[in-house]
């Protein structure tokens, strides 16, 4: 390992200063063992290492490893740029849920020696892979490590979704939208709209429809070498693709978003055994209420 990349989320710097003298010490014990150390832009503003700026671009590509100091958004922006290079990603946790994490604050320097060490485990998850296909031409690609979400951006209207496997006709939902989930996504927005929890491990996607307005549509799991596509209706306007909550593009009638296994992988650094149903018990007390 030559060089370790720093992201940090700047809210978390304005909500909480300290945050700021961790990542500085967290630098300056990088540094302390002869390696480069960047940090994303906004985040090297945040805390005062101007100097170590590097576009967020570029840092995955500069880094052998990536430290992501913020929340599980933090975590997944970090973790589909690194994902391309097949960069290992530690988790910092500050505030907020942290189910992707893998420390707190309070563990970080601790962390930092065993990742420079090579003391750590990596654990690989399943992304997704969406094309927009417009008028039979590919117009936008895009990565996740969560879902991709088919929803209305305008009126809260119902909207026919043709959807299919492997070009067999599954259902044409009528519903407010549609989630294709990972299992490390079924956590997120699929759980909130009823859709299935998957283990980290299963070779699965989850296409769960958001409000349908019938009894029979439910969720379906499908094979992770299966290909979903999901056709917008030609007469349907302000439809939007969301990318893990994060990136947005605007759909048109007629447009077909195909949706498979990535090739590339998330990796997330583990510095102990991963247990998925420990975190289930303990994020969600699982059962408990």
């Amino acid at each position: 390992m030559r060089a370790v990349g720093v992201v940090v989320n700047p809210e978390k710097v304005q909500q909480d200063p300290g945050v700021a003298v961790r990542v500085r010490e967290a630098a300056a014990q990088l540094a302390g063992h002869g390696l480069g150390v960047r940090l994303n832009s906004e985040g090297a503003r945040a805390v005062g290492l101007e100097e170590l700026a590097t576009s967020d671009a570029e840092l995955s590509e500069v880094s052998d490893a990536l430290v992501v100091v913020g929340g599980d958004g933090t975590i997944l922006r970090a973790a589909r740029t690194g994902a391309v290079r097949g960069v290992p990603v530690l988790g910092v946790n500050v505030g907020g849920f942290g189910f992707l994490a893998e420390v707190g604050l309070e563990g970080l320097p601790e962390a930092l020696e065993r990742l420079v060490s090579g003391r750590y485990g990596v654990e690989e998850r399943m992304m997704l892979a969406a094309e927009v296909v417009r008028e039979g031409h590919t117009a936008e690609r895009f990565l996740a490590l969560n879902d991709m979400v088919i929803t209305k951006s305008g009126y809260a209207r119902l909207m026919p979704l043709r959807t299919t496997v492997n070009g067999e006709h599954l259902a044409t939902y009528l519903a407010d939208g549609l989630i294709v989930s990972t299992p490390t996504g079924s956590t997120a927005y699929n759980l909130s709209a009823g859709g299935p929890i998957l283990s980290p491990g299963v070779r699965a996607l989850a296409i769960t429809p958001i409000c349908p307005h019938t009894l029979t549509a439910r969720p379906v799991v499908v094979d992770a070498d299966d290909v979903a596509t999901v056709e917008v209706a030609l007469d349907v306007e302000g439809v939007l693709l969301t990318v893990d909550g994060q990136v947005g593009c605007p759909l048109r009638g007629g447009d077909v978003v195909r949706l498979r296994r990535a090739e590339a992988r998330a990796r997330l650094v583990r510095l102990r055994p991963p247990s998925f149903y420990e975190l289930l018990r303990h994020k969600f007390a699982w059962g408990e209420r």
